[in-house]
């Protein structure tokens, strides 16, 4: 088989600069395109260069149209309005769409939905083994347990983060809330401050922790009576997610077009 043609938005990015090395240390992929913020002050520059990798001579563009002309498969760590635009690009053209964009709200996702009438879109807040794998057990924690115990998920991420809770918090909330069949919009609870009362039984809790280099630290209590179960996840690497996206891309390219989430990607979905 070919292959697997790839462009990478917000290249010049923490994360972009990480999808670009490792499409390029992939061997079932080539990165035919790169694109970036015309004001990121990368726009011109060897994609390779800029990631760390020897020279690929494809230069940073800030023309999506020129990139995915090219590309069958877009991984895209974003924010929100970009991926909004940039599902629409994909949905026209019928292209790969790997989405690690925290911060996503309804209207985002709707929109993805929208575009996976035509796209192959996997979206995920996390897409690594591990803390998809965390979900499928949080999932069956939270429906052997029942709602006398209580749930709380804590996150500890780096000082420079912008959406709380992390988007990875958020997949094992909805893992938690689908394990008790209950809509998590509606037991969530975040941000607790001065006189609250009794915690409400069947809530979902949410804690966040900000400060420092951490890459990501997850972990769910489930607290009983007399008794307590955590289970957790800490990433050492940010380089694990790229890695995910691109087998996210790769595992996508024959299948159908629709919205798919990293459980399928790993085959964790019965789990």
């Amino acid at each position: 088989m070919t292959e697997l043609r790839v462009a990478v938005v917000g290249a010049g990015g923490r994360m972009g600069r990480m999808l670009v090395r490792a499409v390029a240390e992939e061997r079932g992929c080539s990165l035919v395109g790169a694109v970036d913020r015309p004001e990121s002050g990368t726009v011109g520059q060897d994609a390779g260069l800029l990631a760390g990798t020897p020279e690929l001579g494809l230069a940073v563009t800030a023309d999506p149209e020129v990139a995915f002309a090219r590309a069958e498969a877009i991984l895209d760590f974003t924010a929100p309005a970009a991926t909004v635009a940039y599902a629409r690009l994909t949905a026209e053209r019928g292209l790969i769409h790997v989405v690690g964009t925290t911060g996503l709200g309804p209207g985002e996702l709707a929109a993805l939905r929208e575009a996976s009438a035509r796209a192959r879109v996997v979206q995920s807040g996390n897409m690594s083994l591990g803390v998809n794998l965390l979900a499928a057990l949080v999932r069956k924690a939270a429906a052997a347990l029942g709602p006398e115990w209580d749930i709380e998920i804590v996150e500890m991420h780096h000082r420079h983060k912008v959406d709380a809770p992390s988007g990875t918090a958020l997949l094992l909330g909805e893992a938690a809330a689908a394990g008790r069949e209950v809509a998590l919009h509606e037991r969530s609870v975040r941000g607790r401050d001065g006189h609250t009362g009794a915690r409400r039984a069947g809530d979902i809790g949410f804690a966040s922790l900000r400060g420092g280099t951490v890459i990501g630290e997850h972990a769910v209590v489930f607290a009983g009576a007399g008794e307590r179960i955590e289970l957790g996840h800490r990433a050492e690497d940010r380089a694990l997610f790229a890695r995910g996206a691109v087998a996210a891309a790769l595992w996508a390219r024959d299948r159908s077009p629709g919205l798919y989430g990293m459980a399928d990607v790993l085959g964790l979905a019965d789990v």
